[in-house]
Formats: structure tokens, sequence, C-alpha cells
């Protein structure tokens, strides 16, 4: 029996067995790979990737995760073709990885989540009202804990959270870099996102509930949101502009070396608004057809209620993730504008 026989039983790949499965949970199930190593499916769409050589003092463990919300389907596609190079012996695993297929029902059927957005129910939020009694809290928590029971001291965590935007963006990948105080991103994560063809990054302006954001922040690893692009059904995602994200994983995932530096630098922004659903009087200035990164001159009106409105500042912004049809109490979306150096 292959390894991806005795994983996946009469499906075909991870992300088929993780389909035919989305609402059950899975007994624990090991196997060897082929290049020696352990690949354990420790339940629906979670799977943990060990090398054959226990990883070094100080070594990275790696965890990947997609499908946080059902309908992106790009990420999903990209680590469901690395585990099935892994499986099939196309190379051998270096790191210690732990794979992560978000939200299995809502992947099933086809839409961004069930009942609350999942990526807004880490670092605890999965325990308060009206979420806490959810599937999507549930799995939130249990998320939570197969990444804690993964982490180990003294070795440095990676976390790469992989999206597909929901609408068009002026810059089709881009990255948010987790705020954490007096922490800056280290060069290594820039010299990543360009060797992944990834040319933005936004530095997020404060603590969030984000799955990247609880990694960064309770587990203290390095932690991005890798946005790949629009939202496609499955199988209509273009493998040439997702070959830069798929190499620069496997790179990571076999010990390689980084490419040598091809001149290329980050267009890096900051947030420096956050818009806010407020309530029944909340009015928001921006067509839901904008796409991300859509840039506004200075006075420009945003949004107002009865009681505050917010107009652009004296530098342009530009708009990312703007979305009215969020629940009141949730984020409509952010104000960014390049980044001063500090």
């Amino acid at each position: 029996m292959t390894p991806r026989q005795q994983l996946f039983g009469k499906s075909k790949d991870w992300l088929a067995h993780t389909l035919d499965h989305a609402n059950e949970p899975m007994a624990e199930v090991s196997t060897e790979l082929p290049g020696g190593g352990s690949a354990t499916l420790q339940d629906t769409g979670i799977l943990k990737l060990l090398p054959a050589t226990p990883a070094a003092e100080g070594g990275t463990r790696l965890i990947l995760s997609a499908g946080i919300h059902g309908n992106e389907t790009a990420p999903i596609e990209i680590l469901n073709a690395l585990v099935d190079e892994c499986l099939d012996g196309q190379w051998s695993l270096a790191i210690p990885c732990l794979l992560i297929l978000g939200n299995p029902p809502a992947m099933a059927q086809g839409e961004r989540f069930i009942d609350f957005n999942l990526n807004r129910l880490f670092a605890g939020a999965h325990e308060k009202r009206p979420y806490h009694d959810t599937p999507e809290a549930h799995r939130a928590k249990a998320l939570e804990r197969h990444c804690l029971n993964f982490r180990e001291a003294g070795q440095p965590l990676l976390h790469y959270d992989l999206h597909a935007a929901i609408r068009p963006s002026m810059r089709e990948k881009f990255a948010l870099y987790p705020f954490f105080p007096e922490r800056q991103i280290p060069d290594e994560q820039r010299a990543f996102l360009l060797e992944a063809d990834v040319d933005t990054l936004l530095h997020q302006h404060k603590t969030g509930t984000t799955f990247s954001s609880y990694s960064s922040v309770d587990l203290r690893g390095e932690s991005l949101t890798i946005e790949l692009g629009q939202v496609q059904p499955f199988g209509q995602n273009d493998p040439q502009q997702l070959a830069g994200i798929h190499q620069a994983l496997r790179r990571l995932m076999t010990g390689g070396e980084p490419p040598p530096p091809a001149g290329q630098t980050l267009t890096e922004f900051e947030v420096v608004h956050e818009i806010i659903n407020t309530g029944d009087l909340f009015r928001f200035h921006v067509p839901d057809d904008v796409a991300n990164f859509t840039t506004y001159e200075p006075g420009t009106l945003i949004w107002q209620d009865d009681r505050n409105k917010y107009c652009v500042g004296d530098v342009a912004e530009a708009i990312v993730f703007p979305n009215r049809h969020v629940p009141i109490g949730q984020r409509v979306g952010l104000m960014v504008r390049p980044r001063i150096e500090r």
C-alpha cells in the first residue's frame, strides 16, 4: 500500500480526502515517507510531516495553512501539490512541517465560511459570543491546539497563512506582517517574499484575531498572511502565476539554500486607519467593485456615521480589503500609505 493510500484510503489525494470527510472527525493515522521520516494525518485537513533526520538544535519548524476561507482555492491547490510531491518521493523533507487546510466544510461548499469568518476567531476570540459554540469556533480552537503542540522550545517557528483575495488588486500578490510591539520584519522574510514573486508588504498596526497574528503573538513565530491573486473555483487557477510561491515553499521544505538576491525590492505600506462598521447609520463611500490598493487623494471622504467621519489626510492613501458587507463591529477595510522608515 502506498503512503497516499495509507493516509487517504480511497481518496486520490489530501485535498480529495479533506473534501470527502469535510464534516467528520478523523482518527489519527501515520505512514513512512519514501525518503524516510513520517507523515501523520492528525485530523481532517491537518497533516504533520517529519523528516528522517531530527531537526538540529535551533532548526526551523514550518506551519503552512490555506483554506481558512473555503473558497480561496489557489493556496489549497499549492499545499496539496506539495504533499503529492513529498508522498511520491520527488524530494526529501528536511524540516518539520505542519500543513493545514483550515475550513473543510466551507471548502466543500465553495463558500468563504459557513457561519462566521474563521480568520477572525483566533487568539481566544473563539470563546466569545456569538461565536463560542459554532463549528468555526471549534475549528479555530482545534487549529490553535495543533499549532501549540507542533511548536518546540528553542526552535524558530515560521507560519505562512496563504489566501486569495475576493476582489481584484492593483498589486496582485501581497503579504501582511502581523503587528508585534518592537518587532521588525527580518530581512530573510523580505527575501522569501521576493523569491515567491510577492512584491508588496503591508505592515499591520495592531494585534488582531487572525491566524497569522495568533502564531506571531501567542506562539512567538515569524508569520505572514500571503495573498496570491483573486479567488477562482477549484481547477481554474493558473499554475504559472503561482510557480514562485510553490518553488519557494518547496525550497524551504527541502532545506535548500535561498537564491542570491536579484536586485528587487519590496514596496512596503503601513496601515493608517482601520474602518469599522459602526452600525445602522454607517455609510461607506467606496464602490463595491473597487480593487485593492486603489488610491484616494487627500480630503476624500471614505466613511461617515452620525458621529464621526474619515477623510484621507494630507498624503494620498490606498484602500485594502474593502467590504461593506460585514457585521456591525467588524472591519470594513484598511487605509494604507507607503511606509515611512523609522
